[in-house]
């Protein structure tokens, strides 16, 4: 009989920025929010699941292999699937409520269970890597998303976010909750959290497999998580950095070109193209 999940969470709300911005916050590319912005969540939730078994993992890990390639360091490649075919291949009848049910621990929707299942239901890939040089992930709509990524075949690896300090060791059966608008990679541990593509040469023992879904908020969930959406003029007064615009060193996650951000911040600078024809947001949640 499977054990419980447990869940633990990490602060990640202490950020290293480089001057002379003091503070991070992501802007959209989406008409919806083209003058808004919002702070980091500034949490990561694991959540360590036997859910599936050692048994389903692996069955797991050898067809999502088989979908993908990663034949270099740093090599990170998706590949579509769906909760029937993986319930078919794990042999776990309810996979998708079992995940749902361990993220429903985290409390980031909320405490409604349908919430957690009809997310999962949104989306899931394969998500297959040889180490992961630090980068983050804000186009399109994931600025108003959370990802998760659930282990199913790790060794010798860490969870890393340089700019917060964040080093997690991973171990499969692990669902890792984190806003991705943060730089992340996965590192040796003996890397001291540096992501060096040497140390994930080829061979079993340099590739990692997971299942990956995003948990699309609105609004309100945002606003209840801490990172509410403002208008950029808040966040410029508060000398924030774009995470929307930023290009990370892919080994040490230092930014790039931190003068050429200067006016990152800014109406004027919005993201969207055609922005003229949209209108500063209500109180609502257009999205």
């Amino acid at each position: 009989m499977p054990l419980p999940p447990i869940h633990r969470v990490v602060v990640a709300d202490a950020h290293a920025v480089p001057a002379p911005f003091r503070a991070f916050a992501v802007r959209s590319d989406e008409p919806c929010h083209a003058f808004d912005a919002r702070v980091p969540y500034g949490r990561v939730h694991l959540v360590a699941t036997d859910v599936p078994d050692a048994a389903a993992r692996a069955r797991l890990a050898r067809a999502g292999y088989a979908r993908v390639d990663i034949a270099e360091p740093f090599a990170v490649d998706y590949a579509a699937t769906d909760w029937g075919e993986l319930a078919a291949v794990s042999q776990v009848p309810d996979l998708a409520g079992a995940i749902a049910r361990a993220l429903r621990l985290t409390g980031v929707l909320g405490d409604d269970l349908a919430d957690y299942e009809r997310s999962v239901a949104a989306r899931v890939d394969w998500l297959a890597s040889r180490g992961a040089g630090f980068h983050n992930d804000v186009a399109r709509h994931w600025s108003r998303s959370l990802f998760w990524i659930l282990a199913l075949d790790v060794g010798d690896v860490e969870f890393t976010m340089p700019h917060a300090a964040l080093r997690v060791p991973l171990r499969a059966g692990d669902l890792v909750v984190f806003d991705p608008a943060m730089a992340h990679g996965l590192c040796r541990p003996a890397d001291d959290g540096r992501a060096v593509a040497g140390s994930f040469e080829d061979g079993e023992a340099g590739r990692q497999l997971f299942l990956t879904g995003e948990m699309l908020l609105d609004d309100a969930r945002w606003a209840a998580l801490g990172a509410p959406w403002q208008p950029v003029e808040a966040h410029e007064g508060r000398g924030a950095l774009d995470l929307m615009v930023a290009e990370f060193d892919d080994r040490s996650g230092a930014i790039q070109r931190v003068r050429s951000l200067a006016a990152c911040m800014r109406r004027s600078t919005c993201h969207v193209e055609e922005t003229s024809a949209v209108e500063p947001r209500s109180d609502g949640d257009p999205c």
